[in-house]
């Protein structure tokens, strides 16, 4: 097919010839001069684009620049040449990992099964708990005592994982008689929840308490911090929505169930799939700073395998960076997974 003059240009009747749309003029000059108009509005707000640059060289030496070291997952490490000049060894690593039938195949599995269960325990657990978080601070009239309760409640999120885990560890710590115990093992104990005998041994050393610990500690850690989204969310809620459902005959419960949350979902759809998206990125610090050798069986993650057997160990770097590479790209199908069912679902994704 040809293009014709009528195709792009508007016939006028009365002089009998074709004219250039003005529309399309419009269009074209914007398209024509489109980097001119970036440039200017660069130039004119330029003190918020430089505002930029310390998070774009964060991204850069932090986040792409390692992305080369991938390839030693590929290749026999030697830190004699560069990467580019390894030996290529293919999917070795990842066979070793996967199928390999030895020692360290049996703890990559196990590590991904813990790095499975404590974040899924985490999700089913800690993802609610800012929300009612902030739906308990939206219920206090009082701004004085708001503000304080968000205050402490925010306070353990600045904390350094050597001090919270420092306290985690001094209030389950083990003793020989019950005084000399932790504030928490003490309670327990007195409870009859636990036995005098798991208290002298220790939570942090009995496999069953591991994980009970590791999700409470991260509530106390980052509830209060996370729901300062959620609490935007609802202060953003229109007055005029109250007074409706107060005058359809609401009470707090219905105002709760038919107005705060409808209007959060949108939020709590796109928190939630950033979450799942970090659904197998455990933080090895605090489970390197908690578990030991008695409570590998369910403390042990993919993160804290890699450092102590590829990288404190004699496996190598290659096995470390294959198993984190796994772990990040099943994290990966997992945000595409779960933004592709939100999209579908609630007409609401992050892309």
């Amino acid at each position: 097919m040809k293009a014709v003059a009528k195709d792009f240009l508007l016939y006028d009747e009365e002089t009998g010839l074709y004219r250039e749309d003005p529309e399309q003029a419009v269009r074209d000059d914007v398209e024509k001069h489109y980097w001119l108009h970036v440039g200017r509005t660069i130039a004119k707000d330029w003190r918020l684009y430089l505002m930029l640059v310390p998070m774009l060289l964060v991204f850069l030496f932090w986040r792409y620049f390692p992305m080369y070291e991938l390839l030693g997952c590929f290749k026999v490490p030697d830190n004699t040449i560069p990467v580019s000049q390894q030996m290529f060894t293919g999917f070795s690593y990842f066979r070793r990992l996967l199928v390999g039938g030895d020692s360290l195949s049996s703890s990559f599995w196990m590590a991904m099964r813990n790095t499975f269960l404590l974040s899924f325990y985490g999700l089913c657990f800690g993802f609610p708990m800012p929300i009612l978080l902030a739906l308990f601070f939206n219920e206090v009239r009082s701004n004085v005592a708001r503000s304080a309760l968000q205050v402490m409640t925010y306070l353990p999120k600045f904390m350094s994982t050597v001090v919270m885990t420092s306290l985690v560890m001094m209030l389950v710590k083990q003793g020989s008689s019950i005084s000399q115990m932790g504030i928490v093992s003490q309670l327990l104990v007195k409870m009859g929840l636990i036995s005098q005998e798991v208290g002298n041994a220790g939570l942090l050393n009995n496999p069953g308490f591991f994980r009970a610990i590791y999700q409470i500690s991260g509530i106390w850690e980052g509830a209060g911090y996370d729901s300062i989204v959620f609490f935007a969310a609802i202060i953003a809620i229109s007055p005029t929505s109250y007074e409706a459902a107060q005058i359809d005959g609401a009470n707090k419960w219905a105002q709760m169930r038919y107005v705060v949350l409808p209007s959060m979902l949108s939020t709590i759809v796109i928190m939630l799939i950033t979450r799942i998206g970090s659904l197998l990125n455990i933080g090895y610090e605090k489970v390197l700073l908690l578990y030991n050798t008695n409570t590998y069986v369910t403390a042990d993650v993919i993160s804290t395998l890699a450092y102590r057997t590829g990288l404190a160990g004699g496996a190598g770097t290659g096995v470390a960076s294959a198993a984190e590479m796994m772990n990040n790209v099943v994290g990966m199908l997992l945000v595409i997974g779960a933004n592709t069912i939100a999209r579908k679902a609630s007409n609401t994704s992050l892309y």
